[in-house]
Formats: C-alpha cells, sequence, structure tokens
C-alpha cells in the first residue's frame, strides 16, 4: 500500500514537472545579434523581458504575465537613450506614462486606463510645463495653457 502512494506521488510529480516546463530561452537575428531574452512557461513569456535591436542595443524590458505585457516597461529609441516607460496590466498601458524626445528629453506625461488616455497628459518645451490635457476613456475633455487656468479649473482635484 505505501509503496503504490509512492508510485502516485512520483507520478503527481513527473506530471507536474512536464506541465510547468520553465526555461531560460534566447532568440537571435540572422547577423547573430541576441534579439530578445527572457523566462517561457509552457511556452508563454513570463517575468522580466528584454528585448534588442538589429545594433545590440537595448529596444524594451520588462514583465510578462500569462504572456501579456505586465507591471512597469522601458523602451528605448536606436540611439539608445529612453522613448517611453510606464505601466501595463493586462498587456494595456494603465497609469502613468513618460515620453521622451529624440534627445531623450521629457515631452509628454500621460494617465492611461485600458489602453487610452484617460486622466491628464501634461507636455513639456524646454524641460518646462507647456500645456495640460484631460481625457475621459479616450476624449480631449480640456486643455489649459497656462498655470493659473489650470489649478483653477481643477481646485476640486488637487485641493490645496
Amino acid at each position: 500500500m505505501l509503496f503504490s502512494i509512492w508510485i502516485y506521488a512520483l507520478a503527481f510529480c513527473l506530471q507536474e514537472n512536464q506541465i510547468q516546463h520553465k526555461e531560460y530561452e534566447k532568440k537571435y537575428y540572422p547577423n547573430g545579434a541576441i534579439k530578445e531574452e527572457g523566462w517561457v512557461l509552457n511556452s508563454e513569456k513570463i517575468g522580466y523581458w528584454k528585448f534588442y535591436q538589429q545594433n545590440g542595443k537595448l529596444s524594451s524590458e520588462g514583465h510578462f504575465f500569462n504572456n501579456e505585457k505586465d507591471k512597469y516597461w522601458y523602451f528605448y529609441q536606436p540611439n539608445g537613450s529612453p522613448e517611453s516607460e510606464g505601466h501595463f496590466k493586462e498587456g494595456l498601458k494603465n497609469g502613468w506614462w513618460s515620453f521622451y524626445s529624440v534627445k531623450g528629453v521629457l515631452a509628454r506625461k500621460c494617465q492611461f486606463k485600458s489602453g487610452q488616455l484617460h486622466g491628464y497628459a501634461m507636455e513639456y518645451k524646454n524641460k518646462k510645463l507647456y500645456k495640460a490635457e484631460k481625457y475621459e476613456n479616450g476624449t480631449k475633455i480640456g486643455e489649459w495653457y497656462d498655470l493659473a487656468s489650470f489649478k483653477r479649473d481643477n481646485k476640486s482635484q488637487n485641493p490645496e
């Protein structure tokens, strides 16, 4: 009896090991440069991944969950400077995102919900706030070019 329980336990462990097959994967461009690397579980991307441009520079990095982008991600321009960064939830942009100019200077910060602009979007010129917009489910519902009118119109959302 004890032997048969042991056999069943061993068979269950072997079956679980086959089902939960986790491995580190690397893929390469035809020129031999690394293209992407990260963890795969049952043919799905999980955990932290890095993606590269053909010139070898990083193009993006972040987490996957159930084969979808999740948590915080970084995206880079061909010159290596930042392009954008922000949160994903279930594969869609969610929360605050930052977008950068070709020189890597902050150009825009936006709030997203389920992949659509939802909340505030701030635009910067010469490292200073230039314009503010407000979105609801992807539709612009407000726009301001001076801080005084922005504060006046948004006083209930930004108590002092």
